[in-house]
């Protein structure tokens, strides 16, 4: 017993250590690792949720849903304890991040300020978002349900996603759609995802490039008219000429 403890508490600092060094990989704002320590809530929030998911593992509900409640007062931040999260985890900023119970996150994932990992059932069984592998959530995005956001992919902010996206894709909107999908995996985690695309500048181009080959071809069409006239009034005049 004591040593499956002891390698509990191995997991947990190795995991933690990951979470400490994914800040200063993500956040150029972080001048020192004291500063972090004392001055990042989303550091605090994933250390805090830890401590609080082996306490929900080895059934101290009650103790680990406490811990959660008193993580949610000190850092705006509220993690249920049933919430599996990978190494390397980040929260940029973090007030209003809600992440529910049965949400699974693998490594090097990032989130930022207003995200939530949200439910749609009241069933008690598998219902909020897996995330997999160097995902990107924007700030304000929800993700919703109990379907997978593939790795390396993005969520552009204020976006609602309710069904499953595909690896190395870009999602924007309410309700999310997919405007990009990449073929190649992305070393690392891009966290440009500012650099998003505009489905409705899209489509207004669409729109006016269609347009622009419309007119093209009616101006070519208007030549061949002008053209055939001509033709035509040629041919009468030789007649004309002829009798």
């Amino acid at each position: 017993m004591f040593e499956k403890v002891r390698q509990n508490i191995k997991n947990i600092w190795e995991t933690v250590k990951a979470d400490f060094n994914a800040v200063f990989e993500r956040d150029p704002a972080a001048r020192s690792k004291l500063e972090v320590i004392l001055c990042y809530p989303g550091f605090h929030a994933i250390l805090l949720h830890r401590i609080a998911h082996f306490l929900w593992k080895e059934d101290f509900k009650l103790l680990a849903r406490f811990l959660s409640h008193i993580n949610r007062f000190l850092t705006g931040i509220e993690i249920h304890p049933g919430a599996k999260i990978g190494k390397g985890f980040f929260i940029d900023h973090g007030m209003g991040v809600v992440i529910g119970e049965t949400t699974e996150i693998e490594d090097n994932v990032t989130i930022y300020h207003g995200v939530t990992l949200g439910g749609v059932s009241l069933e008690k069984k598998k219902r909020h978002p897996t995330i997999k592998k160097n995902v990107v959530i924007g700030a304000g995005a929800k993700v919703l349900g109990p379907f997978t956001v593939g790795e390396n992919s993005r969520i552009g902010a204020n976006s609602v996603v309710v069904k499953e996206v595909p690896p190395n894709s870009t999602v924007v909107g309410i309700p999310g759609k997919i405007v990009k999908k990449g073929k190649l995996s992305v070393m690392g985690v891009d966290l440009e995802h500012h650099l998003l695309p505009d489905p409705l500048v899209e489509a207004i181009k669409a729109i006016l490039q269609e347009m622009s080959d419309m007119k093209k071809e009616i101006e070519e069409l208007r030549i061949k008219i002008s053209e055939l006239e001509k033709e035509r009034k040629g041919g009468k005049s030789a007649e004309s000429r002829d009798h």
